[in-house]
């Protein structure tokens, strides 16, 4: 396809998207997403499943052991890593030894400490990111920029970019789904998922806690189908109206498009979240069995159940209101989180493995940011964007592999540096989009995914 053709075809799809075809654009909108036009290149990957740790896990307990933190402990920062910056000023307080207990699992021989021994099996599986970075330092800004590349608000999420690229693969589902595992607030709320400047139908819908994920589905009682849809079909012609005369309003036509799948999600919704369905097997695989592993585990059989039917981006988040940001009592923090994720993480691999899913689901795992190596308040540590470790698993990422560096006490990446900017690119690479190439156009700018920065991280799928 040349850039022209791509042109025009971005500019058609962003019209009816819009609202500038009126009404009729949202169906329009829906049957060019559902064909995948905006895909570049073959995709190695149909979906993804974000794990999202929220509040920042300290890597240099989990993926990324530094004996010299150890030997230093007590000690202050050496002055060859220069000043640094951290949110409560405890840049000179002392190193803060690991008390975790380490091996190598796998047939790739990969570091994990005891925090993770679920997790540890899956190894081979995944893609450990050493040499991840970030520009937020502290969790608003670390949090929108994971979400959406930008320490500022206002911009579309990474989901809803996915949506808006790729459509809907199920159009009796949300393309883009969010759960999180308590009534807590995620910083930022549903900023973290909206559709920013582009229109309110590529937000990501966010399911409830408890045996109803989706609120207000089922029908009152006593009224028919056929009555529905007569209700439907008239407030689709006054809203119709209306959306005409006002195509600036994107979020009408998110309301409309919004009753449309409401009806089609009546028959299927409920199925799709069934896990009673699921065996006793299946469950104890994602830790249903279990008090301390049943709500995250419960998510996670969902999220597989989600994009076994078609949904393209599901976002999980753990430890929602910043629970892992353990500036103090780092091990029961730590120890209490790991243990309630460890096992339905695992699982999801495992299970989405044994179906034959993973090749097509990309799997990522990280918070915000990462720990520092010294100590806040004798026993937690401080927020570190500057080096930090995710991981990535399925979606034609080569498993095995263990990628990056951080410095020897584990404050900065030094080694295959993977910004925020380039962990975006990746996963829309590793989908059929390039980032550079998927543009909207807002007020007369064209507007990317990843703020015109960024690379695909070929090491990923070459190793």
């Amino acid at each position: 396809m040349s850039l022209r053709d791509l042109h025009d075809q971005l500019a058609r799809r962003q019209f009816l998207a819009s609202g500038g075809a009126g009404f009729a654009g949202v169906a329009a909108a829906a049957v060019l997403a559902d064909e995948g036009v905006l895909a570049h290149h073959a995709a190695r990957a149909k979906s993804v499943i974000f794990l999202f740790m929220e509040g920042g896990p300290s890597h240099m307990d989990l993926f990324d052991p530094k004996p010299l933190l150890n030997e230093l402990a007590g000690q202050q920062l050496p002055a060859s890593f220069g000043d640094v910056i951290t949110p409560m000023g405890e840049s000179r307080s002392p190193l803060l030894a690991s008390r975790r207990r380490w091996r190598q699992h796998g047939e790739c021989g990969a570091w994990v400490s005891d925090w993770l021994p679920e997790t540890a099996g899956c190894v081979d599986d995944l893609a450990i990111l050493r040499g991840c970075w970030a520009d937020g330092i502290n969790h608003s800004s670390g949090v929108c920029q994971m979400n959406t590349c930008s320490l500022i608000g206002g911009r579309p999420s990474l989901g809803s970019w996915v949506s808006w690229g790729l459509g809907s693969a199920n159009r009796n589902l949300p393309s883009f789904v969010v759960m999180q595992d308590n009534k807590s607030s995620v910083v930022n709320g549903p900023r973290n998922w909206s559709a920013g400047f582009m229109p309110a139908m590529y937000q990501g819908v966010r399911l409830q806690e408890g045996t109803e994920p989706f609120p207000n589905l089922a029908a009152p009682e006593g009224t028919s189908a056929g009555r529905q849809l007569t209700k439907l079909q008239y407030l689709n012609e006054l809203n119709g109206r209306f959306a005409a005369e006002n195509p600036q309003q994107s979020e009408l036509e998110a309301r409309l498009a919004s009753y449309e799948l409401a009806f089609r999600m009546q028959a299927h919704a409920p199925e799709a979240v069934a896990i009673e369905t699921e065996s006793a097997a299946t469950q104890r695989l994602y830790g249903m069995d279990d008090k301390e592993t049943q709500v995250f585990g419960r998510m996670c059989l969902l999220a597989r159940r989600l994009v076994e039917r078609g949904v393209r981006f599901v976002q999980l988040y753990h430890g929602a209101g910043s629970k892992w940001d353990a500036h103090a009592g780092i091990e029961s923090n730590h120890t209490g989180l790991c243990r309630a994720s460890d096992r339905p993480v695992a699982g999801l691999l495992r299970d989405l493995k044994q179906r034959g899913l993973l090749d097509e689901t990309l799997v990522v795992w990280g918070g915000e940011f990462g720990r520092t190596p010294m100590s806040e308040k004798g026993n937690g540590r401080d927020h570190n964007p500057t080096g930090f470790t995710m991981w990535m698993a399925g979606g034609g990422v080569r498993g095995g592999q263990t990628i990056g560096r951080t410095d020897e006490l584990g404050l900065r990446a030094v080694e295959d540096r993977l910004h925020v900017h380039d962990l975006h690119a990746s996963i829309l690479h590793l989908l059929g989009l390039n980032h550079r190439e998927l543009t909207w156009m807002y007020k007369g700018r064209p507007e990317r995914p990843t703020v015109n920065e960024g690379d695909f991280f070929e090491r990923l799928t070459t190793g």
